[in-house]
């Protein structure tokens, strides 16, 4: 069976994608399951503005951070976030570039899923500043105090890399979704519904010039954003690769840091495509072929992943730095020791399932999975942040970084952020593109033409 196919299963056509879809935004009132998690995670998210005052007006000393451990959860959140979006930019455009068809049943959600994860990501920088109002000192503007970024701060790396990724994802994002808004835009009831789908349409009437220089941009966004997919958590992992701290000081850190952030990403896609293909019977839109692509993406960064991590260990071992060494040795036995054999299965061994059809295409067990390396993943990233800072050079500078509620907050105040504002997205937009369905059913019926 063709993807084409296998995608729309013979009795789905041209006005039956655009009814069912379209539907579920304009017609089709919310279940209990949906207002159950949109106020569940409306309340986790006022609970993150709180915390996020409350630091304002105390300081970043309510978290866990000391000295030598300058570094917590936040700079690890914002590591995490930011590689959960690169799964969005990599089904958009890579795959876009590529002419995968099986993006096209999840492109859409995962493109929305970039957005609210860089936008999760961003605040993490700004919170960790401690005068997060002072965060506009970070961009380059004319003042008369002639004062200006310091370029050799990572802060300013991070600054530009996340700021040039939400705008090229948003970019990309509400390009391809103008030819559904103007479906919605036509099908909506109500003067006021019409007059914001009209106004977000931009004049969309479906012509064969606007799709012709809707095509061309739609690429040229495409090709723009393939590089961000390497790019942005390269820069990222900059931030730990300039430093000399053992454990920091590696060449490795940038294409490991993509893999990883793949990892996750995918991951990501799954937890949320699951439920939204249960709760939206989706069933013949994200099809278990979907499921098995996703899955053998995961399996192969996964692998890439478990390579990194034997890099890490050979190089400290073969370079003869006692200090590596030590660094090494104390992941494996020391305080933070029971994280990295945790890291070390949920993020190898537990991927390895994926080797069998029959896993890579069951959707509950594909589920858990993507929640355990979603954890797996986070793991991974305290232990990089936290591990090497805790045990630097010299032993009168050693010590422990134990997490705060405060530091539990935020980060479960994160997610449930991340999780309203997705939410709230599959109510008031389409989750899946129904211009794009559309082009596939029209391939099908003409394959079987």
């Amino acid at each position: 069976m063709s993807e084409a196919a296998s995608v729309l299963r013979g009795r789905w056509g041209y006005a039956s994608i655009t009814d069912h879809i379209a539907d579920r935004v304009l017609t089709q009132p919310p279940g209990l399951l949906w207002r159950l998690g949109f106020w569940g995670t409306f309340c986790g998210m006022v609970v993150f503005i709180a915390a996020t005052v409350h630091l304002m007006r105390t300081g970043v000393g309510i978290w866990g951070i000391d000295i030598p451990v300058g570094w917590g959860f936040a700079i690890a959140n914002c590591v995490w976030w930011i590689g959960i979006g690169h799964a969005g930019t990599f089904i958009s455009a890579v795959l876009l570039l590529l002419r995968q068809k099986w993006r096209t049943s999840i492109n859409r959600f995962a493109e929305a899923m970039t957005l609210f994860a860089a936008t999760m990501a961003s605040i993490f920088p700004l919170l960790h500043l401690g005068r997060a109002w002072k965060a506009y000192w970070l961009a380059p503007y004319p003042d008369t105090m002639g004062l200006w970024p310091q370029w050799r701060s990572p802060l300013v790396w991070d600054f530009f890399a996340i700021a040039t990724y939400i705008i090229v994802s948003f970019l990309f994002w509400y390009l391809g979704m103008i030819p559904d808004l103007a479906t919605l835009r036509d099908r909506a009831q109500g003067r006021v519904r019409q007059w914001v789908f009209a106004l977000a349409a931009l004049g969309w009437r479906g012509e064969v010039r606007q799709w012709m220089h809707h095509e061309r941009l739609y690429l040229l966004l495409a090709g723009l954003a393939t590089p961000l997919v390497v790019s942005v958590h390269s820069v990222v992992s900059l931030d730990f690769a300039i430093g000399n701290t053992p454990g920091y000081h590696s060449t490795l850190f940038p294409p490991y840091f993509v893999a990883g952030a793949l990892f996750s990403g995918f991951a990501m896609v799954l937890t949320l495509a699951i439920p939204l293909r249960r709760a939206f019977g989706l069933q013949d839109f994200i099809t278990e072929v979907h499921l098995d692509h996703a899955a053998k993406v995961m399996l192969a960064t996964s692998s890439l992943v478990a390579y990194g991590y034997l890099c890490e260990v050979f190089m400290a071992f073969y370079s003869g730095d006692r200090y590596d060494i030590a660094m090494t040795v104390d992941r494996w036995t020391g305080f933070y020791a029971p994280v990295y054999w945790a890291m070390l299965g949920f993020n190898v061994l537990v991927p390895q399932l994926l080797w069998w059809r029959r896993c890579r295409r069951s959707a509950l067990l594909l589920f858990v999975l993507s929640l355990v390396v979603n954890l797996g993943m986070w793991m991974e990233r305290v232990l990089i942040v936290v591990s090497s800072l805790h045990r630097d050079y010299l032993p009168s500078a050693w010590g422990y970084f134990i997490p705060t509620a405060w530091d539990w907050t935020f980060l479960f105040g994160s997610i449930c952020t991340f999780a309203w504002l997705f939410l709230g997205f599959i109510r008031v937009l389409p989750a899946l593109s129904i211009s794009e369905m559309r082009e596939l059913a029209h391939e099908k019926h003409e394959a079987t033409a």
